[in-house]
């Protein structure tokens, strides 16, 4: 019976090795679509234009707008990159462990050649998660703070424009 059930599991895992290594291919471009919007909207941002800063637009958009919608754009600006930067590493460590098995049955078999091509499959993938996981978390880490220096900014231009007691409610 455990045999039947060990059996099960190790093939039931080997069904998710294509998908598993499919997602990592499709992080590590994404974090390089990532990088090139960042360096875009930073070099927008340093010549002040308009595009570079999303939340003033947004404003600019809808003057009736609040501060908090504008913090949930900007949670919302950041939530695919932060998923990336989450996921990525834990589907290389999926990636790595699910050929291990084979690789180490490889070996056992005395088949050097396979357990070498499964190692290799193993650390590509970690190896890629890894760097899509970099790149998204510096991307997410400056656009946040991006974000935050533009809300503080905006707040103030709130309060220097209007004393508390006559903002809106959704504005305090």
């Amino acid at each position: 019976m455990t045999s039947q059930i060990e059996t099960a599991l190790y093939g039931l895992s080997q069904l998710f090795m294509l998908p598993v290594l499919v997602v990592i291919a499709a992080l590590f471009l994404y974090a390089f679509y990532v990088l090139g919007s960042f360096v875009v909207q930073a070099l927008q941002r340093r010549a002040g234009q308009p595009a570079g800063f999303e939340l003033r637009q947004a404003l600019r958009a809808d003057p009736r707008i609040s501060l908090g919608e504008l913090e949930v754009l900007a949670a919302q600006q950041l939530e695919c990159v932060r998923i990336a930067t989450r996921v990525a590493p834990l589907l290389g460590l999926v990636a790595t462990m699910i050929p291990m098995g084979p690789a180490l049955a490889a070996l056992g078999d005395g088949k050097v050649a396979d357990m070498s091509r499964g190692l290799g499959v193993a650390f590509s993938a970690v190896i890629l998660s890894l760097i899509a996981s970099a790149i998204t978390h510096v991307v997410a880490q400056v656009r946040r703070r991006w974000y935050a220096a533009d809300l503080l900014q905006i707040a103030r231009a709130v309060d220097e424009a209007l004393p508390c007691e006559l903002l809106p409610e959704a504005a305090r």
